[in-house]
């Protein structure tokens, strides 16, 4: 693929716009971005605090903690530390910076501000409204569809900015995704066009990785797995990856880099990947070209989901992460397909409940289904058209695990939510 090619700069550009640096759990961080921005714009004080959140914000951010919080979780402590110590200005590292001062402040916010959550039902999964006001002045900020992707802001009353409110990405890039243009831009793709947001995905999301095996936050699914089943490539690929998500779940305030909106979906992506290169000695080039290889299979498979829903996005990147090992291993075109396909077809249906500890053990499950795909590939094994969810192509299946996602499952997210909010 040459760089002329409007696909190529597409792909480059949707990888720069999609791996990006966040740290916390990305709804959560949404909540902080939204009320920083706010904050902005009120005169005076904060008194009031509404938060009009979707569903699938409301499951993701009720029981994660809050990073540079000392540990709190939920919506009310993501909306006020970003009042008390966010700056927008650094998007979804909003609350990257807080002191000592601020933590206290925190608290005292916490004890006497009036914070209301309101559940908006509505057509868009990822929709936040926040609300701050005090007896003289009010202001507004609306985000939806993509976790900093301000559609609304409002100041006493007067709309000082507004754009259009859509319910799916507008985005025309990312309807040039295919899997055979994916696959022949990582073979074709000049590195230095993606090296730098490719070494930072490595450097990043290693380090909280390794920061999470070593502490054993969370369900420390990581140690759990080494324990049990040995120290085997394929068992720490699946320890990497939940290593991260542990810690990040559990408050651990290094930054991941992210796919698809999803610090969980970008380590699950990557980690199993770098795993392998390293046990296999690959060179780094073709590690870096693995990469662009799972994350944009990733992207191609979120495009027909969304960025919420009730299917894991862990299953999604798990597919992905096996199509890059595959590639390491010298696997071609067809084997990469078959992988994703194979992998689809065992782990489709995981269900998402929420960011909290248990999306490290899901993680482990869809990276061993990617892995057990990719494996089953080698060995020419595949599923066939007509069991199950499988379809005729990838292209097919790859869509019709987005239906079934986006639309079939919206009444198990709807039931998954009520659940949640009952407890």
């Amino acid at each position: 693929m040459r760089k002329e090619d409007p696909i190529y700069q597409a792909y480059v550009e949707i990888l720069k716009k999609e791996l990006v640096l966040a740290m916390g759990c990305t709804e959560p961080i949404a909540i902080a971005y939204a009320s920083a921005l706010a904050r902005r714009h009120l005169i005076g004080d904060v008194e009031e605090v509404e938060i009009h959140a979707s569903g699938n914000i409301i499951k993701n951010v009720k029981s994660v903690t809050v990073p540079n919080t000392n540990g709190k979780k939920g919506l009310k402590a993501a909306a006020a530390i970003g009042v008390v110590a966010g700056n927008s200005d650094l998007l979804l590292e909003v609350i990257s910076h807080v002191n000592e001062e601020q933590l206290k402040e925190l608290d005292v916010f916490l004890e006497t501000k009036d914070i209301r959550v309101f559940h908006e039902k509505g057509n868009c999964a990822l929709q936040i409204m926040i609300v701050l006001r005090n007896a003289e002045h009010e202001a507004k900020v609306k985000i939806q569809n993509e976790h900093v992707n301000v559609v609304y802001i409002e100041k006493d009353g007067e709309i000082i900015f507004k754009k259009e409110e859509t319910y799916g990405s507008d985005d025309e890039r990312y309807q040039l995704l295919q899997m055979k243009s994916i696959y022949e831009f990582a073979e074709s793709v000049d590195i230095e066009d993606v090296r730098e947001v490719l070494e930072r995905q490595i450097s990043c999301n290693m380090a909280i990785a390794q920061e999470g095996l070593k502490k054993g936050y969370g369900a420390d699914i990581a140690n759990v797995l080494i324990k049990t089943y040995g120290d085997s490539v394929q068992v720490r690929a699946r320890a990497m990856a939940a290593a991260g998500s542990d810690a990040r779940m559990s408050g651990c305030e290094l930054p991941v880099v992210i796919c698809s909106g999803s610090g969980n979906q970008g380590m699950s992506a990557s980690l199993p990947v770098i795993v392998y290169a390293k046990e296999y000695n690959c060179s780094h080039e073709k590690l870096l070209r693995a990469l662009v290889l799972s994350n944009l299979s990733t992207l191609y498979q979120k495009k027909f989901i969304g960025r919420l829903s009730a299917y894991c996005g862990a299953v999604s990147a798990g597919a992905g992460a096996g199509a890059g090992i595959s590639y390491l291993l010298g696997g071609d075109y067809s084997r990469v397909c078959h992988t994703i396909v194979n992998t689809l077809a065992i782990t489709s249906g995981i269900l998402c409940d929420g960011a909290k500890p248990s999306c490290a053990a899901k993680i482990a499950s869809a990276v061993d289904a990617g892995i057990m795909g990719c494996m089953m590939a080698k060995e020419n094994k595949e599923f066939y058209c007509g069991e199950g969810i499988v379809n005729s192509n990838i292209e097919k299946t790859i869509e019709g695990v987005g239906h079934i996602a986006r639309d079939g499952m919206k009444t198990t997210d709807d039931e998954i939510i009520k659940m949640m909010m009952d407890i």
